[in-house]
């Protein structure tokens, strides 16, 4: 028998970057330019407003917040005094719109992008056609100054990227190659040892999430699930969320709350047109791991 999921908040356009402080559900809503945060009571708030689409979110050791821009490919921090400044520019790495981070102990952060137009690419060759058949792209790393330089190359569309609780090991989804990838992390963020976590084909994995078995739950895209994945490939659990799910964060007080993020259709001018997206909640087994 399944878990029981409920609706925790809904009426927003597109969730993405979950990330759980203090408390609350922080998350990017896209097409509302904003990222809002929700407590498990289900009371909704506008934290941040940019003029950009945000995505992945992420916090320095000073309590400042990093913000992807999508669009302008930026990295933006908002400081604790509420001031916002570009903290860096992506568009010498990304080729198209930026998209999830995680933020490592020292403040440095991996960010993904998309690499090529997905929504144009979808709509005139399928999904199936575009899995098959994609650009490559590369992982951006931005120090704590704000220095960026390639961290990897050759990904198939990365995607919520999680750090192990040893800060050793960076796993992140290879959204249009079906897998999780991981790396050894070095002293100075650079990455190395690239290799296969787990095959999640015919799932893709979208945004993901760490726990303390070591497991990942991973947002499926292209299905009304999140599934938890063990290293190898094996599929632990499923959870059915009714809309396709595009990430999921642990939280809660004791780490055991699953947030999944759903909506009708990633599509642009389909989501942006009305507001589908939800946050589903559900009581789980393993507790929140590693970062973010």
């Amino acid at each position: 028998m399944g878990r029981t999921t409920r609706i925790l908040t809904e009426g927003i356009y597109f969730g993405e970057g979950p990330r759980w402080r203090d408390g609350r559900l922080w998350f990017s809503d896209f097409y509302a330019h904003a990222v809002k945060s929700v407590s498990l009571a289900g009371d909704l708030r506008t934290e941040v407003e940019i003029d950009d689409q945000p995505s992945g979110l992420g916090w320095m050791p000073d309590g400042s917040l990093l913000i992807v821009a999508q669009i302008k490919r930026q990295l933006l921090r908002r400081f604790p005094d509420g001031r916002i400044a570009v903290h860096a520019e992506l568009g010498h790495i990304a080729d198209f719109h930026c998209n999830d981070m995680v933020v490592d102990s020292r403040g440095g952060a991996y960010v993904g992008n998309f690499g090529f137009d997905l929504d144009a690419a979808i709509h005139a060759r399928g999904v199936e056609s575009v899995i098959a058949d994609h650009p490559t792209v590369k992982l951006a790393y931005v120090s704590p100054t704000g220095d960026t330089r390639v961290a990897a190359e050759d990904l198939h569309f990365p995607n919520g990227p999680v750090i192990t609780p040893d800060g050793r090991t960076l796993i992140l989804g290879e959204t249009l190659g079906g897998v999780l990838t991981a790396f050894d992390i070095g002293a100075d963020g650079a990455l190395s040892n690239r290799r296969v976590w787990a095959q999640t084909w015919p799932r893709v994995p979208d945004g993901i999430a760490l726990d303390a078995e070591g497991a990942i739950w991973i947002a499926n895209p292209i299905a009304p699930e999140c599934a938890r994945i063990a290293e190898g490939g094996e599929v632990l659990e499923v959870v059915e969320t009714g809309q396709p799910c595009f990430a999921c964060m642990l939280g809660g007080d004791d780490g055991r709350t699953l947030f999944m993020l759903t909506a009708a259709s990633s599509d642009h001018e389909a989501a942006a047109a009305k507001q589908t997206g939800r946050i589903l909640v559900t009581e789980v087994d393993s507790p929140r791991s590693g970062r973010p």
